[in-house]
């Protein structure tokens, strides 16, 4: 095993420890890897170079998309503040909008498609089996982190006046790239600060400090978040008792901070345990990101294998919403 590929399954193997996110005597997967020889970046070797629009991913500058996720960005920026997110919480963390199964809410997600997002016109609902295959490729013996790639994304209902009624939300309080809110903007967040502008938050002095409302070291999971299908899709599978692993749920969780996760923002509000979080979130949005040039997949023949790790993780049936 090489230097490199030591060092990875040391880490992961701190990792389980640490988050307790595999069975007693699991080697992690990620050690699994290294002890096949494939180091974590052999597995980046089947990302595309360009999205379905022959364009560079995550292209914020020029897209063919640009207008719609510009507009949905700069709305974003100027609209999600403390007093949002607080009101928006009350509102959706009573699960009080339904009873609905996992498999009924991705097919709603066939009518919508993400104004945020300049990688993919594609209906949301077709992303969520393209990023759970593709995991299912390269991860064939975790199936808890199959379910993951199905279900990151489901979350999204919270746009859908067909869940929601007169609750639902306009997507940029739905979709798009997270940050916390009640601290300065970072300038790695998509469009800069200068896209932060007319936010309110920044008229208070707490909140537009570099710590804001936080203690240094407070750790990620203690920030609020901007609001979104992330932070919800997390709290559902919290309330319904799901049994997928913890590291599991903190890629759905954060999968969307890409300030932090991808450009390295927000450190000085990390805790200890955040460096072996950011590695399982990072593990998961490669697949979240690149799989959106996949074929589209036969989901009337993969929805047998899923429904039945659904059962497996304590969600086959209905949940509140």
């Amino acid at each position: 095993m090489s230097t490199k590929q030591s060092e990875v399954c040391s880490d992961s193997t701190a990792a389980v420890s640490e988050q307790g996110s595999m069975s007693s005597g699991t080697v992690s997967p990620v050690c699994e890897k290294a002890q096949e020889h494939m180091s974590l970046e052999a597995l980046h070797d089947w990302r595309p170079k360009e999205n379905a629009f022959g364009d560079s991913f995550r292209n914020y500058e020029d897209s063919k998309r640009q207008d719609i996720v510009a507009q949905t960005y700069l709305t974003m920026h100027t609209r999600q503040t403390v007093e949002f997110g607080k009101r928006v919480r009350e509102r959706w963390l009573k699960f009080d909008k339904g009873e609905f199964t996992i498999l009924e809410m991705i097919a709603m997600l066939d009518e919508l498609v993400d104004d945020s997002d300049p990688d993919n016109e594609l209906p949301n609902s077709i992303h969520d089996f393209q990023t759970a295959e593709r995991i299912r490729q390269q991860w064939p013996e975790h199936d808890w982190f199959h379910l993951v790639g199905l279900l990151h994304d489901v979350g999204k209902v919270l746009a859908l006046p067909q869940v929601a009624g007169e609750d639902a939300l306009p997507q940029w309080a739905v979709v798009g790239d997270t940050f916390p809110v009640g601290c300065a903007p970072a300038e790695e967040c998509v469009f800069g600060r200068k896209s932060f502008e007319a936010n309110p938050d920044l008229a208070d002095d707490v909140y537009r400090s570099e710590n804001g409302m936080y203690e240094p070291g407070c750790g990620i999971s203690k920030l609020m978040m901007s609001w979104g299908h992330d932070e919800y899709m997390y709290w559902v599978l919290k309330e319904n008792g799901c049994t997928i692993p913890e590291a599991g749920l903190d890629m759905i969780r954060f999968h969307s901070f890409y300030p932090w996760h991808d450009r390295g923002a927000y450190a000085h509000l990390e805790a200890p345990e955040d460096e072996e979080r950011k590695k399982w979130v990072k593990e998961f949005n490669k697949f979240d990101l690149y799989s959106k040039g996949d074929e589209v997949p036969d989901v009337a023949a993969l929805k047998p294998y899923y429904q039945g790790l659904l059962e497996k993780y304590g969600i086959g049936g209905k949940l509140r919403w």
